[in-house]
């Protein structure tokens, strides 16, 4: 069964949305109430995106993104979540200079099991990846991020600077995602 963290994305719906329509099994939380030692029963997580910084969401996340490197759990972390997979592993981030929104085309770096074609996403963030620490990869990037799509080194561990639930191409990364 597959987690959806909750972390106050406008988008979350449309990722639920797509999920009950391909008739995967999820369950949604919010790291507020989400308890951490549940976490084993569960094949994958997606961590949505977010609307606000704060303290308590960032500190559950860092310890699901811990937990899925120690446990082999397969993780997706959309726009916020592939920031803070980052910042969890001592990368770091940076405001962008204008707030990206829109669609955007990501071209891919190298083989991986999520795409292998340059793909149309779209965008909605303030924040970017600005240094991926040594156990991230870099597998996607666009005109206006470097950092699109990163992997954890050797791990069905991702993220994604755009949101995959708001466009086609974004739908078919995470059902592949879903079958890993």
């Amino acid at each position: 069964m597959l987690l959806v963290v909750d972390n106050g994305s406008i988008y979350t719906k449309q990722l639920t949305d797509f999920l009950t329509k391909k008739n995967i099994l999820f369950r949604k939380s919010t790291p507020h109430i989400l308890e951490l030692n549940s976490l084993e029963k569960y094949g994958s997580i997606i961590l949505s995106g977010r609307t606000k910084n704060d303290k308590k969401i960032n500190e559950v996340n860092s310890k699901i993104i811990n937990f899925s490197i120690k446990n082999d759990k397969k993780l997706l972390g959309i726009c916020y979540g592939a920031e803070i997979l980052a910042l969890t592993l001592g990368g770091t981030i940076r405001k962008t200079k204008f707030i990206q929104k829109g669609n955007e085309t990501i071209e891919i770096l190298q083989n991986n099991l999520l795409t292998n074609n340059s793909i149309d996403v779209f965008e909605s963030h303030g924040f970017e990846i600005s240094k991926l620490p040594n156990t991230l990869i870099p597998i996607g990037k666009s005109d206006n991020c470097n950092y699109e799509i990163i992997q954890y080194d050797k791990k069905l561990i991702f993220g994604t600077q755009f949101h995959p639930e708001m466009s086609l191409d974004g739908n078919n990364l995470i059902e592949k995602f879903c079958s890993l």
